[in-house]
């Protein structure tokens, strides 16, 4: 299933950190990433790819993928493969945002404008959060921190066993809750209603036929304006005898609803092929894009499938998703990769491809720039963000930079000048981020034990012409973020935690690097740091912080024991202080579902010229006297709710 038990976490771990040996820079791996060589193609490409034109078509090709796996499972039979290659993804291992406060974000996103499901979002006068199962109000009016409403994140009449309620969009008076049930099987939405009181009333539930989205690092939706839009993988059985059975589809939940009353969304001719088919030998899955209309006053929704291997990551710009999809080969006791990067356009209109190399590491691998170009960071042994995959990755590191009008049918592909070879890290935590005009990337201890690291590179890449340049810090890197124009990388020596402000000018360094001794990261997770600009030069960020030498794993069981926020003043920092929790003031919540934090738990919050700090069911309200902050009032809105359930 989705989740591992806490000993499967533990063991994941100790492998991915015996994994890290092998990766010396510029060793180990005696191959680049494989560049492909433009082809000359008989007729001009299309400049979009092909729909199906009826179910039969579809159903034709799904046979001859079908023929083609069983042909490759004849000749590989008996072989023994290294088990150091990868293996393909397992179907069971499997500016401010339109919907919060219009006035500022609370969230740390990607790409401004594009809302990323979350634990806390703003709306209006009020905080809403999601918690261990439950919806809960806190108004934020004049001043104000008071806990006003409470809900389950489920219909009255659903049994929550088995469901995981993940994230929270908020889009005019709806809140929307997306889990993913093993109970009803796929993708659950939760529509609720938001009053002018801030008093929750549920709405309805639905059911996207999926299966599971979870990824370690990204989220599964994304919300600009009033469109909802949903990435969900869909492993097919293309020998089955009714493949659409599986197809993507909605069900509105009702006491008593059955498998039948799933309606498919996806018909023949919203569903893509590639010119260039990639090799399906173990697997095939219909990667898909919903989009749902929330301000119809009905959960009014179209999906867009495109087929591909399993193995994926996706992105969403303010234009497009892009989803990255790779297939492994096997012969001669080793893996080889093929890829092909997807581009589905969010005004609807058709998708087309690209054939690449590689794979990225996570979203964060992704910039769509505004020069009509995109840059992704791919690894030779990637394989793609669903799960933990993200945690390990290996192989030769490359920059790829390609027009977006350089996407056709699927028939192009990238060509070697397409690729700029870049240094490899040690490690195994991989991190990347885009930032400004640079491309930042390096490795920490990531979801594992604090590792000791005495100096470390990050390393600096001018995306739009690729020159590098190597920062040197004195720790490992954990988390790269934008603070104004320049950078901060937070990371473990071992046994303190680093803070380092990062200049990037035309020759990027390492400016200050504040110290939290004896401290590591509360939350690994994007969501959980926060840089709140005053001017061009100053600020204040905040991330929460844990005990020392806590496995960044244990995030996931633990609350964070404060938030440590820092003053950046021209690249100078400055702790202000901790807002610390209280958790012997904890009380038994009678949890019923979602009862891991898997999508954290902890998390800055700067609106209105306030600043708060969410710890578990407790906020912590700070105030800023003479450069330090010291604690004004603290609510917990899981206990002191007064109101009946909505």
């Amino acid at each position: 299933m989705k989740r591992f038990l806490v000993a499967a976490i533990s063991l994941g771990f100790v492998v991915l950190g015996a994994m890290s040996c092998s990766h010396e820079s510029g060793g180990g791996i005696s191959t680049n990433v494989p560049t492909v060589h433009a082809a000359n193609p008989v007729k001009e490409a299309a400049k979009t790819m092909t729909a199906f034109h009826s179910d039969a078509e579809l159903s034709r090709y799904l046979r001859e993928v079908a023929a083609k796996q069983r042909h490759v499972m004849r000749m590989s039979a008996g072989l023994a493969y290294s088990t150091a290659s990868p293996a393909p993804a397992s179907p069971a291992m499997e500016k401010a945002s339109a919907g919060a406060d219009k006035d500022e974000s609370i969230t740390n996103v990607q790409h401004a404008g594009v809302d990323e499901g979350g634990i806390v979002k703003a709306h209006g006068n009020y905080l809403v959060v999601l918690r261990r199962g439950r919806l809960f109000t806190v108004s934020i009016e004049d001043g104000d921190l008071r806990p006003t409403s409470v809900v389950d994140a489920f219909g009255p009449d659903i049994n929550p066993n088995g469901t995981w309620y993940d994230e929270m969009l908020v889009s005019n008076n709806t809140i929307v809750v997306i889990g993913y049930s093993y109970e009803r099987g796929g993708t659950e939405v939760g529509l609720f209603h938001i009053d002018g009181a801030g008093k929750l009333t549920y709405r309805s539930t639905y059911h996207l036929r999926s299966n599971d989205y979870y990824s370690s690092r990204n989220y599964a939706s994304r919300l600009i304006g009033s469109k909802l839009i949903f990435y969900s993988p869909l492993y097919v059985n293309p020998s089955a005898e009714d493949p659409f059975g599986a197809f993507p589809a909605v069900r509105k939940w009702h006491k008593g609803a059955i498998p039948s009353e799933f309606k498919r969304i996806a018909p023949a001719t919203q569903v893509y092929k590639p010119e260039y088919a990639l090799d399906y030998d173990y697997n095939v899955a219909l990667h898909t894009v919903t989009v749902c209309d929330l301000a119809s006053g009905d959960f009014d929704c179209r999906a867009t499938s495109v087929i591909g291997p399993s193995g994926r990551v996706f992105y969403v710009s303010p234009h497009a998703v892009y989803i990255w999809v790779t297939s492994w080969t096997y012969g001669d006791q080793e893996a080889r990769t093929k890829s092909m990067v997807y581009r589905m356009p969010l005004d609807g209109s058709a998708p087309s491809a690209l054939r690449v190399s590689g794979s990225p590491v996570d979203q964060f691998s992704f910039l769509e720039s505004e020069d009509g170009f995109l840059n992704v960071l791919v690894r030779s042994d990637g394989a793609g963000d669903g799960m933990w995959s993200a945690e390990g990755t290996r192989g030769i590191t490359e920059l790829m930079r390609v027009s977006i009008d350089s996407f056709t049918d699927g028939s192009a592909e990238v060509p070697a000048a397409g690729y700029r070879k870049l240094p490899t890290p040690n490690g195994y935590a991989f991190q990347n981020r885009f930032v400004g005009d640079y491309l930042l990337y390096g490795t920490g201890s990531g979801w594992g034990e604090p590792q000791k690291a005495q100096r470390e590179r990050l390393y600096a890449v001018r995306w739009a012409t690729g020159d590098v340049h190597p920062v040197i810090l004195e720790h490992g890197v954990d988390r790269i973020e934008a603070m104004g124009s320049d950078a901060v990388v937070v990371g473990s020596d071992g046994r303190d935690l680093h803070f380092t402000a990062v200049r990037l000018g035309d020759v990027p360094s390492a400016v200050d690097d504040y110290v939290g001794k004896g401290a590591s990261q509360g939350e690994l997770r994007s969501h959980g740091f926060f840089y709140k600009p005053e001017d061009e030069d100053s600020g204040m960020l905040g991330l929460p912080i844990s005990v020392p030498g806590r496995a960044g794993y244990r995030h996931l069981f633990e609350n964070s024991a404060a938030i440590v926020f820092l003053r950046n003043d021209a690249l100078h920092l400055e702790e202000l202080g901790q807002l610390g929790a209280q958790p012997e003031n904890a009380k038994d919540d009678g949890c019923r579902a979602s009862c891991v934090d898997w999508y954290g738990n902890s998390q800055p919050l700067f609106l209105r010229g306030r600043v708060i700090a969410l710890l578990g069911y407790e906020m912590v309200e700070g105030i800023v006297e003479r450069g330090r902050i010291l604690e004004l009032r603290r609510v917990n809105y899981g206990s002191d709710v007064k109101l009946s359930k909505g």
